[in-house]
């Protein structure tokens, strides 16, 4: 049985569900809150940090910690936004992304909220990491300067056996999400758009599929991530 709670989300009092997401309960009082990792409907890991939040006093990240009752969450102080666009400069700079030249720019999550919070030059040296791109896949391509390791393609796309396509190789600073040979064979065009769909950057392409969306209507050429929610609450 459900059952509601009350919470403080910057000084605003709202409900939740008990053992709701904070990123999940906030979105239902029509706050945003920044995410990069996170999918709705699937366990979350807290690999990108971009959602991180003060909880009574301590960063925690509000896509893995679940709202409990009289809990004060603090998400729009000037340290914790600061925290975020550090997060996203460092992922500019770790890979090699050169948003002009990239088909899912304007699609790209990344990209808005770099927008959003305003990046021009990062605080961090450019990495320029040797990257390859995987290709030899049947209709997927894996462009490997591009992955910010989210995690999303490797929780999210399954084969009907519940297998993972997508997996972690290497380790350490040359860690990258590799696609299974094997199983990627026998992808289906509507696995390999879903892989691709899921995917916040431009990491992930289908095969024979590219710049589909004109300049002008991609999903954040008109309106900035996160507006959809915000303008709820100004209704």
């Amino acid at each position: 049985m459900n059952q509601l709670i009350e919470f403080r989300l910057d000084g605003v009092v709202c409900m939740g569900q008990k053992g709701q997401y904070i990123v999940d309960a906030a979105s239902d009082n029509n706050i945003y809150i920044p995410t990069l990792c996170n999918i709705p409907g699937i366990k979350p890991r807290g690999a990108c940090r971009i959602c991180s939040v003060r909880v009574n006093g301590k960063l925690m990240t509000a896509c893995t910690t679940p709202v409990s009752e009289g809990m004060d969450i603090e998400s729009k102080s000037a340290d914790i936004e600061d925290l975020r666009k550090a997060i996203i400069e460092l992922l500019f700079t770790e890979g090699n992304h050169f948003c002009p030249a990239c088909e899912r720019s304007g699609n790209c999550e990344l990209q808005a909220l770099a927008y959003r919070y305003q990046m021009l030059v990062p605080r961090f040296k450019f990495q320029f990491s040797k990257r390859t791109v995987e290709a030899s896949h049947p209709k997927l391509i894996k462009d490997h300067d591009r992955c910010i390791l989210c995690k999303r393609c490797i929780r999210a796309i399954k084969d009907e056996k519940g297998r993972s396509i997508f997996a972690f190789g290497k380790r350490g600073h040359q860690v990258e999400i590799n696609i299974d040979t094997k199983l990627s064979k026998n992808m289906t065009d509507e696995q390999a758009l879903e892989a691709a769909e899921i995917c916040p950057v431009g990491a992930i392409l289908k095969k024979e599929q590219g710049f589909k969306d004109p300049i002008g209507q991609r999903k954040y050429d008109n309106e900035p991530i996160g507006s959809d929610i915000e303008n709820l609450a100004l209704q």
